[in-house]
C-alpha cells in the first residue's frame, strides 16, 4: 500500500463531520490493505508511530524539501526508514538522522510530506480514533462491530486483530480471549466535577467509592511462579518492579490477572509524587538497587481472572469479592460501599470519604457501579473519576502552526508564568481543549500579536492571558522553572486580565 492512500484517507476522515462517512472511508482503505501491513496502517491512522520516538526534532522536520511529483512511497518503506532513524545513535547521529529524513521527505509528495510531518512530530490529530477504526474494520470484513471490539479488548492490539481479520475473516475473532500472560486494554473512567455529579450519573444503584491513586497503572499476570507486569499501554515492565513480583507471588492463587496501581509512600505514609514514581519505574535497576532507590507499593482494585476463570462478565461486586478472597487487605485499595446513593446520609458519608482521601494526599476518588462488568479497553459510563482540577492564568508566549484538520490554524500554545522581573518562564505546551471556534479566534488574535513567524512557530508579544486546567506538576529540565504542567488543557481566554495579573512562577512552584 502506498503512503498516499493513508494520507488521503486521513484527510478525508478529518474533512467530514459525519461518522458514517468516516467509517466508510476507513473501510475502503482496509479493503485495500494487505494483512501484514495492517498493524502499521492502523497505527499511522491513529497518529502514532510504532517506534514511539525517533529522535527527530523540529529543526530537522521544518527544513523545506522539494516534494516528489508522484506518489511512490509504500507504507512498509516508510516504516523501515523510521526504524533506521530510531536506531541511529552515537557520534554523528544527528547528521545521519537528517540524511535519512531528507531521503524520506524528498520521496514524498506534498500531501505525504504534510502527513509525515504531523506523524513524526506527534501533531497528527485527524480524528481517526480507534473506535472508528473498529467499525471500519467490521464494515470491510463483514464482522460484527461488537465482536471486533471485544477481540481488541482481549487481544490488546487493534493492529493484531486487524491482521487476523484481514487474513482469515470474522472467524479469526474467536481466537482472541482472556489469557494469562497476554495483557488486555484496561478499563477507563469518565470524569465528573464532584462526587454528587458522579453519583447522579451512575443512577440509583449501589456503588463503590475508591481511592484514586496517583501512581503507575499496572496489570499483573501470574501463572504459577511466572509473573508478568504491564503498563496501561501494555508495555512489559516486569524487570523494573521487584516489589510487584513479590506481592503477586504471595497471593493464594495458582493463576490470576489483577488490575492495580504502583505507588510510593513517604515516612509518614503519604504518597510520593508521580514524577518520583515514574523516574523509578523508568529505570532499569537491579532488584536491590531498585528497592533502595525508592521502594514501591502495589495496590490492587480489580481481578479479571483467577485460577482459570474469566471474571470480566461478573459484576464489580462479584469481582471485588474474589479480589478480597485472594488478596490481603493492605494490598487492596481503600473503598466505601454506598448501597443507596440517593440517601442524604449516604451522600454525606461519600463526601467525607472523598475529602479524607484528598487530605491523605491522594489524587481523588473513582465511583464505580457495583453491577457493571469489566469493560476492557473502554471508557465506559460505569466508572467515574472525581479529582480536583488545578487552574492557572498563564500568558501565551508562542503558538505552533497546526497540521491535519488544524492546518492553517495556530494550535499548540507555549505557556508562561510571570517572573519577578516581569519576564515569563515557559511551563509547557498544550493544544487540548481547543474547539474549532476557539482555534479560529486565537489564530486571528495571535497573528495580531505576532513578532516573528518562521513557518512553524509564531512568537507573540506576551499579552494574552489564558486559563489552563492541569492535573499537577512534574519536574522537567527542559523548562526554566524546572517544572512542567501535567495534562494541561485550555479552559478559556481571560481578556479581562492583563499579563501583569497572570500567575507567577512562585505561585506555580508552591503547588508542588
Amino acid at each position: 500500500m502506498l503512503l498516499a492512500d493513508i494520507a488521503r484517507t486521513s484527510r478525508e476522515v478529518a474533512a467530514t463531520p459525519a461518522r458514517s462517512e468516516k467509517i466508510a472511508a476507513l473501510a475502503l482503505l482496509f479493503r485495500r490493505t494487505e494483512p501484514h501491513e495492517a498493524p502499521v496502517v492502523i497505527t499511522y491512522l491513529a497518529g502514532r508511530l510504532p517506534q514511539r520516538r525517533t529522535g527527530v526534532g523540529w529543526s530537522t522536520l521544518r527544513e523545506h524539501r522539494e516534494p516528489a511529483a508522484e506518489p511512490g512511497l509504500t507504507v512498509l518503506e516508510v516504516h523501515e526508514t523510521l526504524d533506521r532513524i530510531a536506531a541511529v545513535s552515537g557520534k554523528g547521529a544527528a547528521t545521519e538522522r537528517t540524511r535519512l529524513v531528507d531521503g524520506l521527505m524528498t520521496a514524498a509528495t506534498e500531501e505525504e510530506q504534510r502527513f509525515l510531518f504531523g506523524l513524526i512530530a506527534g501533531e497528527l490529530r485527524q480524528g481517526a480514533l480507534d473506535a472508528l477504526a473498529i467499525e471500519g474494520l467490521a464494515a470491510a470484513t463483514g464482522a460484527a462491530p461488537e465482536d471486533v471490539r471485544r477481540a481488541v479488548m482481549l487481544g490488546g492490539s487493534l493492529g493484531a486483530v486487524a491482521e487476523a481479520l484481514l487474513s482469515y475473516g470474522p472467524e479469526a475473532l474467536t481466537g482472541f480471549r482472556l489469557e494469562v500472560g497476554r495483557p488486555v486494554l484496561p478499563m477507563l473512567a469518565q470524569s465528573a466535577k464532584d462526587v454528587d455529579e458522579a453519583l447522579d450519573q451512575l443512577g440509583p444503584g449501589a456503588v463503590a467509592v475508591e481511592e484514586k491513586l496517583d501512581g503507575i497503572r499496572v496489570q499483573v499476570h501470574r501463572d504459577g511462579d511466572d509473573v508478568r507486569i504491564y503498563t496501561r499501554t501494555l508495555d512489559d515492565i516486569t524487570d523494573r518492579l521487584p516489589e510487584v513480583l513479590a506481592a503477586a507471588r504471595e497471593l493464594s492463587v495458582e493463576s490470576a490477572v489483577l488490575d492495580g496501581e504502583v505507588i510510593a509512600l513517604d515516612t509518614e505514609g503519604r504518597p510520593r509524587s508521580f514524577q518520583e514514581i515514574s523516574s523509578r519505574v523508568g529505570s532499569r535497576l537491579d532488584i536491590a538497587g531498585a528497592q533502595q532507590t525508592l521502594p514501591l507499593f502495589p495496590v490492587f482494585f480489580d481481578l479479571l481472572a483467577v485460577d482459570g476463570r474469566d471474571l470480566l462478565a461478573l459484576s464489580t461486586r462479584e469481582r471485588h469479592a474474589e479480589l478480597a478472597r485472594v488478596t490481603p487487605e493492605p494490598r487492596r485499595v481503600r473503598r466505601l460501599v454506598a448501597d443507596d446513593p440517593n440517601d442524604p446520609e449516604t451522600r454525606r458519608a461519600v463526601r467525607e470519604f472523598a475529602a479524607d482521601v484528598l487530605a491523605r494526599g491522594h489524587e481523588g476518588v473513582v465511583v464505580k457501579s457495583l453491577d457493571a462488568p469489566y469493560g476492557a479497553g473502554r471508557r465506559g459510563a460505569s466508572w467515574i473519576k472525581v479529582k480536583p482540577v488545578h487552574t492557572l492564568d498563564l500568558v501565551v508566549l508562542a503558538a505552533e502552526w497546526g497540521h491535519g484538520r488544524r492546518t492553517g490554524k495556530l494550535s499548540n500554545l507555549h505557556l508562561g508564568a510571570r517572573r519577578p522581573d516581569g519576564t515569563f518562564a515557559m511551563l509547557g505546551k498544550t493544544f487540548k481543549g481547543l474547539t474549532d471556534s476557539l482555534l479560529a479566534w486565537q489564530t486571528e488574535r495571535l497573528r495580531e500579536l505576532a513578532v516573528s513567524d518562521d513557518g512553524w512557530l509564531v512568537r507573540v508579544r506576551p499579552e494574552l492571558v489564558v486559563e489552563v486546567a492541569f492535573d499537577g506538576l512534574q519536574r522537567s529540565s527542559r523548562y526554566p522553572a524546572g517544572v512542567t504542567l501535567r495534562f494541561a488543557r485550555v479552559l478559556r481566554y481571560r481578556e479581562d486580565k492583563t499579563a501583569g495579573e497572570a500567575d507567577t512562577v512562585e505561585t506555580v512552584l508552591a503547588m508542588r
